[in-house]
């Protein structure tokens, strides 16, 4: 029976599997988990351009491509130093980065910041008129000849020079860091659960990001976390970086082809604008069943409606911040690697890719679940990582893991403030809870991974807090 949840020299003894593939870089030796001295903490935050080119595809090329840009994407992040090997923190507005992709991405500025892979931690925003990049499914696609790009190597690797420039620069001149602060808020009127189950148990609709059924307005929004998080790092006085948490998938809308951070980017923007000298960061959590479409009817004017409310909530959960000497840091880290869902099967679903008479979507999205399963075959880990500072969690997760991961983080650690970024790592795709999946619906159709995920996560999440 293969063990699913790795141990680090587990891991090291596959490690080789990934060297073969060029997924790690040869100076990128994975570190044991530490407790550091925060005596003498440094921050250097940085920020890139990601905005596709013209034509580009989006959301994995099913849906119109790159015609113009609303607003631009952006990485942001911030390198922590002085805490032992450098850490990195950096949230992409992309959909996802998933496999060899979210590897690469990690491996490029763990180069440029000088530390180890697994101190490095990737998410994206998830943003549908965005790239979504997966290098194995784009090998797939491209190697039938008639498909659209899943993601352009030329553009992808011009992101990671910009991303290791971008490092380079700002360690150059790094802020000294003294506190950190957390506080929260309820965001009214964004979240809802996207299931909508009947009589039976099983999924009878899916409410989405957006919804002109007045049904689904009707109905309550179900299972969510309504407060948006933020953790602050300070010198001195002076908030330097905020970091800002909430669980929903964050488009207004999308498919006309017009580039956009939309309505969580751009109230991150708002609030950057506010505060040029503090640079803030928009993580989503665990938000794989969570969606605006009890509030959205998907129409250009409730884009900057949300937008306010989403920034309204980043605003309110500042206003609670209060400063705090950091005396305790630790880095921690558990190695994950759930089975594909059996149901798959490699070679029919290559038929069906190799099929030039089905729709793209039918060709292109399979190619991701191909890309899963060889990844499995290999032995490549996802990693979970954890920042504890004093009785703050950052916890940071993968794929689109549903709302419950997130509340289950918070009971495991009551007296703690925890914050989850999910979307890190998106290879599985959708992450349900166990009983999710005899319940249907869309988001179990493209789950990856076999149910046991939710023992394996939820035993990850669990030992990343008991190391606080």
């Amino acid at each position: 029976m293969m063990n699913h949840r790795l141990d680090r020299r587990t891991f090291l003894g596959t490690a080789s599997a990934a060297l073969s593939a060029g997924w790690l870089a040869n100076n990128a030796a994975f570190s044991e988990d530490s407790s550091e001295n925060p005596s003498d903490l440094h921050l250097a935050s940085f920020r890139f351009d990601v905005t596709p080119p013209m034509g580009h595809s989006l959301c994995g090329g099913w849906i119109k491509p790159v015609v113009g840009v609303d607003d631009p994407l952006e990485a942001i992040g911030f390198v922590l130093l002085g805490a032992g090997k450098p850490i990195v923190f950096c949230v992409v507005d992309w959909t996802g980065l998933l496999n060899e992709a979210h590897v690469a991405w990690k491996t490029a500025l763990a180069e440029a910041a000088g530390t180890t892979v697994d101190r490095v931690t990737v998410h994206c925003v998830h943003q549908h008129n965005a790239p979504f990049a997966c290098l194995e499914a784009e090998r797939i696609v491209l190697a039938q000849g008639d498909l659209p790009h899943i993601v352009e190597l030329g553009f992808f690797n011009r992101c990671l020079d910009a991303g290791r420039k971008a490092i380079a620069e700002a360690v150059q001149n790094p802020r000294k860091v003294t506190h950190i602060a957390s506080g929260e808020a309820k965001v009214k009127k964004v979240a809802g659960n996207r299931r909508i189950l009947g009589p039976d148990g099983t999924v009878v609709s899916q409410r989405g990001s957006s919804s002109r059924n007045p049904e689904h307005q009707k109905l309550p929004e179900g299972l969510i976390d309504p407060q948006l998080k933020t953790v602050a790092f300070y010198d001195g006085d002076e908030k330097i970086a905020a970091c800002h948490y909430y669980a929903c998938h964050p488009m207004s809308y999308y498919g006309d082809g017009r580039v956009s951070s939309d309505f969580c980017g751009l109230a991150r923007k708002r609030r950057q604008k506010d505060e040029p000298n503090c640079t803030h960061l928009y993580f989503n959590g665990c938000g794989g069943n969570i969606g605006a479409g009890k509030y959205n009817d998907g129409s250009k004017e409730m884009r900057p409606v949300l937008t306010q409310r989403i920034y309204d909530g980043m605003v309110a959960s500042e206003a609670a911040l209060k400063p705090e000497p950091i005396t305790s840091l630790a880095w921690v880290t558990e190695d994950i690697l759930p089975p594909p869902n059996p149901r798959f099967d490699e070679d029919e679903i290559m038929k069906q890719i190799e099929d030039s008479s089905n729709r793209v979507v039918s060709r292109n999205r399979p190619s991701y679940t191909v890309a899963w399963i060889r990844r499995y075959q290999k032995q490549i880990p996802i990693t979970l990582s954890g920042l504890h500072v004093n009785d703050v969690s950052l916890l940071h997760l993968p794929s689109e893991s549903f709302i419950e991961y997130q509340l289950r983080a918070q009971k495991f650690a009551p007296k703690r403030f925890v914050a989850c970024a999910a979307y890190g790592d998106g290879g599985p795709w959708y992450i349900p809870t166990k009983e999710a999946y005899p319940q249907g619906g869309y988001a179990v159709s493209v789950a990856w991974c076999d149910p046991q995920i939710d023992t394996i996560l939820t035993g990850g999440i669990e030992t990343l807090l008991a190391k606080a």
